[in-house]
């Protein structure tokens, strides 16, 4: 289908993704932008910072929860998008809190580091540590830990995807669910829609060139499942998993194939894409309506934990 017209109308008021600034002015401009482009904020009963301790030094995050029941719940450990060099605590407080109602469960959103000031694998060490940390301290924060989710948009699904895989791999807790919103999953190589989705659709390809430049400058490390998820050997034993993915996303023949594998790999596997929809439109939920869907999505599967 064509794309939406509420697509279109976000489109009109960011544009592509510059490329010509430095890291530090784009920040500023993305959250400035991005943040006009938010749907409605909901209250939630407990919200705060905290910081948690990790071999790189402190990792910030944001803990939320919909309720004050003295019931353990289900935790979702959430990764911000943003190309692995942008992105913030307060950019995803809107969609942390819509995730904490709708969801029924904690959301702990994470502030990884970023680059270029921090290189792979900074990002994937502070999100594994990060969640580790919750499900060793499931107590303190009140949660289930045999309910933990991952999740996270473009490159924060990339991270949910590798903790999910590397949690299985050294068995120090355990992933329920991954909720991967248009994830990045394999740096090694262009997929069709790298060139058929390339400009005009917010993402380009250019831009994303230039996150894996900053983010991974050795190619050779490319090649690291921590930094490519698609390139493990086997997925069998992941844990089950909801793939978001947009029509006119570079993304999007890549979402499709990892969902295969898992698929493929005996993995419970719910793959959807959004037609006339583009890579950030999870995150425009102020004019797109399909933000919204998408939430519901990832917020039933949650329930369901």
């Amino acid at each position: 289908m064509p794309i939406h017209p509420q697509v279109a109308t976000a489109i009109q008021r960011a544009g592509d993704l510059p490329t010509d600034l430095t890291p530090a002015e784009l920040r500023v401009v993305y959250e400035r932008q991005r943040l006009t482009l938010l749907p409605e904020k909901p209250p939630v009963a407990v919200t705060y910072q905290l910081s948690m301790p990790s071999d790189y030094g402190p990792i910030p995050a944001r803990f939320y929860r919909p309720s004050r029941s003295a019931a353990p719940c289900p935790l979702l450990v959430y990764f911000h998008g943003g190309g692995f060099m942008l992105g913030s605590l307060a950019l995803y407080d809107t969609a942390c809190r819509r995730l904490a109602v709708q969801g029924d469960c904690a959301v702990l959103s994470v502030d990884y580091r970023m680059a270029p000031e921090t290189i792979f694998p900074g990002a994937v060490l502070d999100a594994y540590a990060a969640t580790r940390w919750a499900s060793d301290n499931a107590e303190l924060l009140n949660i289930d830990p045999a309910k933990i989710a991952v999740g996270g948009d473009s490159a924060g699904g990339n991270l949910a995807a590798v903790v999910a895989q590397m949690a299985q791999d050294s068995g120090e807790f355990k992933v329920a669910f991954q909720a991967l919103i248009y994830p990045i999953t394999d740096h090694s190589r262009e997929y069709p829609s790298y060139e058929r989705n390339a400009t005009g659709y917010m993402l380009t390809r250019k831009a994303l060139h230039w996150f894996a430049d900053n983010y991974i400058p050795d190619p050779q490390d490319r090649l690291d499942p921590r930094a490519s998820p698609m390139l493990r050997e086997s997925l069998k034993g992941q844990p089950p998993a909801l793939i978001i993915s947009a029509e006119f996303d570079p993304l999007v023949d890549e979402n499709e194939i990892y969902a295969k594998r898992l698929q493929d790999a005996g993995v419970p596997t719910q793959f959807v894409i959004f037609p006339g929809m583009v890579h950030p439109f999870f995150t425009l939920g102020g004019v797109v309506d399909d933000a919204a869907k998408a939430e519901a999505l990832i917020a039933a599967a949650l329930r369901k934990l």
